[in-house]
């Protein structure tokens, strides 16, 4: 299970490279329609995806035509009526995101349609001790045929990212476990879990592929802090109501495990596995 996660990651990884020849365009910045210089970001940082447009993917961070975000994978975000949001459906066959995904990873993409099942979204700020959440939708669960798509896949949060290697995340799979792992040297560590949806009986990848609820407004949340001890501490919260009211659901300490914790300034962001999903509300803060 681990090994096939890696494995994608260094798919998308060289997918993305092709998207330096796309022509970008503009969401935040309505009058370029080129690679633009990072925000100066402070604290807090809310994004409520007001400003319509589309934001494609970019070979770099560089590359990216907003100064908030860089879309890593998955083709590009469409943002629209306050909802920013991956593809949503499948892309036409003239479609040029199609076919490049179509040629440098069709299995994961089923030949290039739906380059939402891989996408990653990381912000152009760093951020340290620090407090992350976004209200999300799925609207479909794609079941791609692919060994990569199972129980594991689902909705997470960045924090820490340095690049694809190294990088903490927390969140929610599509097999109804809440979970947050560590990233270190291409390799995942689970440093905690807990059945939040169902039980792990329930989940079948093909009959019962998602136990996240579909077209249900959630919110999700991860903190990650360092401790006086050089340790960090990561705690997963879920709003399963759109409430605004989060219970916290998962809480762990990374103390080296794999490698020394990373308790310097990262990149925060989102990831979705094989899911058609809408955002409202990111919303970024210093603890």
């Amino acid at each position: 299970m681990e090994q096939r996660e890696a494995v994608m990651s260094l798919d998308m990884h060289r997918t993305a490279a092709l998207f330096i020849a796309l022509a970008v365009i503009t969401v935040f910045m309505p009058t370029s329609s080129h690679a633009v210089s990072a925000a100066n970001v402070t604290s807090p940082f809310r994004y409520t995806f007001n400003q319509s447009g589309t934001l494609m993917e970019a070979g770099s961070m560089g590359d990216s035509s907003s100064p908030y975000f860089w879309v890593n994978s998955g083709g590009k975000m469409e943002i629209n009526n306050g909802l920013g949001m991956t593809v949503q459906g499948g892309l036409p066959v003239v479609d040029a995101t199609r076919q490049l995904y179509a040629k440098m990873n069709s299995l994961d993409t089923a030949n290039g349609t739906m380059p939402q099942n891989t996408f990653r979204l990381v912000t152009r700020s760093q951020w340290g001790s620090a407090q992350e959440s976004v209200k999300f939708r799925i609207t479909k669960t794609n079941l791609t045929d692919t060994p990569n798509r199972d129980g594991y896949s689902g909705i997470f949060l960045f924090g820490r990212y340095k690049d694809q290697y190294n990088l903490y995340y927390a969140g929610i799979r599509q097999d109804g476990e809440a979970v947050i792992k560590k990233k270190i040297g291409g390799t995942y560590h689970t440093l905690g879990e807990k059945q939040v949806f169902g039980s792990q009986a329930d989940y079948d990848r093909w009959s019962n592929p998602n136990l996240m609820p579909a077209n249900t407004w959630m919110g999700i949340r991860a903190k990650y802090e360092n401790l006086a001890d050089g340790s960090v501490r990561i705690q997963l919260y879920l709003d399963k109501n759109n409430t605004g009211n989060f219970t916290q659901i998962l809480s762990v300490i990374d103390s080296g495990t794999g490698g020394a914790p990373f308790t310097n300034k990262g990149y925060a962001g989102i990831r979705t596995d094989y899911m058609d999903v809408q955002f409202e509300d990111f919303d970024l803060r210093n603890l």
